[in-house]
């Protein structure tokens, strides 16, 4: 029971990933608990508009596309008059959402979690306002999330200029998609509407796709989507966007300057990065503010600088990922409850669920050789028996050691597994595994896994089938 005046010990404010296991952990500790939640439905971006319907629409549009450009003939599976229902494909996905929203309002209740339906504002510091009700709660979780980024000039009306939302309900597919933005977002949902038989232009203003990822893993991929037939416009700005005559004209340079041209596309997706969810939380009433990035600062803990406020996930400094967020909200449960709750910051993977995924964990090589001297050790898909089986060739494991002590400092992978492998290579990590560790670990034969164990092997100069 909450006391001392308060109604709550805990409140969360935000019910996405990061929000919701923070509510559920901090009501398995015995805190009485409370989450404000503005949505029809929990789970935030993640499960709504974000992780989990995308993921739907990869599958099923990679059935599709086996089935309708030859790939199952290949294999001898013999499909005559393959056609697309989008409206099914479109059911299926919400299906999925439908039953994991739902999924989490029972384990609220059977967690004794209070939902509070409403935008949480801040009165005062110990105080929230949640549609027409007050509430002192003696902790207060900020975990709300983040939005889509809007680009100056290209307004998004979500018919033919869409953000990642308006990427998923697409009623038809388009013609020419022309994707704004070449990190995981526009990939992936690029990736869908390619396989559904749209020309798909992606347009970035790097000289590479994947920020942020290690350089040989981003040039891989870049010739692997060229190959799936991605037109990819690198180094290059949207400064403009018009809807005409159906479709719509987009105005682009390079980005270092230079003449303007125009791209012709019949649907738009903006996918250039997301911002904390601040505005409107009245954090100036609780005595916070954000820094430059639009952030809540927090220490080690969780902490933010007004004793009793925590925050996690994407509102906090920080890899923008769901599982990062769901870390975070255990953790900060378990400190609240005077437990000590810690997440390895250095350890968080980070995925891209393409055909063939593509995954990292750790430093890149390039930032591993600031640090010092490395080892690294490669392994090709193609020689790898399992993915040679199964027809996906393409990619590679590449580990990367401490020259002197062999620690682990990252792995990359470029896999139709890469998602699942990486967590294997996240959990060796997180017990401070070496090269030798991997390598000297049996794994099951004919896996994917086995280019990990292989690419291990590699780092001393020892593969077996290379």
């Amino acid at each position: 029971m909450a006391s001392d005046g308060y109604d709550f010990d805990v409140l969360v404010i935000g019910a996405g990933p990061g929000g919701y296991v923070a509510a559920i952990r901090a009501a398995q500790l015995g805190l009485k608990t409370a989450c404000a939640e503005s949505r029809e439905t929990l789970g935030g971006t993640c499960l709504n508009v974000g992780c989990i319907p995308s993921k739907a629409l990869l599958h099923a549009s990679e059935l599709f596309e086996e089935a309708a450009h030859g790939t199952l003939a290949k294999w001898g599976v013999k499909a005559q008059g393959v056609e697309l229902d989008l409206d099914v494909m479109h059911g299926t996905r919400r299906e999925a959402v439908q039953g994991l929203t739902g999924g989490i309002e029972f384990l609220f209740k059977k967690n004794k979690v209070e939902w509070l339906k409403g935008l949480a504002t801040f009165e005062s510091a110990d105080t929230v306002r949640v549609a027409d009700r007050t509430v002192r709660a003696k902790n207060i979780v900020i975990a709300t999330g983040s939005s889509v980024t809007q680009l100056p000039g290209v307004p998004v009306d979500q018919q033919r200029i869409v953000d990642s939302t308006g990427a998923l309900e697409f009623a038809e597919v388009p013609e020419h998609l022309v994707v704004i933005g070449g990190g995981v977002i526009g990939l992936e949902l690029g990736s869908v509407w390619k396989r559904l038989g749209a020309r798909v232009t992606v347009v970035e203003f790097l000289e590479q796709i994947l920020p942020g990822m290690d350089a040989e893993v981003r040039k891989e991929s870049n010739k692997i989507f060229k190959k799936q037939g991605f037109e990819l416009r690198l180094s290059t700005k949207v400064t403009g966007a018009e809807v005409r005559d159906g479709g719509v004209a987009l105005t682009v340079e390079p980005a270092a300057g230079g003449t303007a041209e125009t791209l012709d596309a019949s649907h738009v997706l903006v996918a250039i990065g997301r911002r904390p969810n601040t505005e409107g939380l009245g954090l100036e009433k609780a005595g916070l503010q954000t820094n430059n990035k639009g952030q809540v600062e927090i220490d080690h803990d969780f902490r933010t600088s007004v004793p009793n406020i925590w925050a996690i996930g994407d509102v906090a400094p920080g890899p923008m990922l769901a599982h990062k967020a769901e870390d975070e909200g255990i953790a900060v449960a378990e400190n609240i409850a005077g437990q000590t709750g810690i997440v390895n910051h250095d350890v968080i993977p980070s995925v891209v669920y393409t055909m063939p995924e593509i995954a990292g964990v750790g430093l890149t090589e390039e930032q591993a050789r600031e640090h010092g001297e490395i080892k690294v050790g490669k392994f090709p898909m193609m020689a790898n028996s399992r993915a040679k089986t199964n027809r996906e060739p393409e990619g590679f494991v590449k580990v990367i050691a401490d020259a002197k002590s062999d620690r682990v400092l990252g792995v990359w992978i470029i896999a139709s597994l890469g998602g699942t492998m990486i967590a294997q290579a996240a959990q060796a990590m997180e017990f401070g595994a070496t090269s030798e560790d991997i390598a000297y670990t049996c794994h099951a034969h004919p896996t994917h896994s086995e280019a990990l164990k292989e690419a291990a092997m590699a780092v001393t100069g020892k593969p077996i089938h290379i």
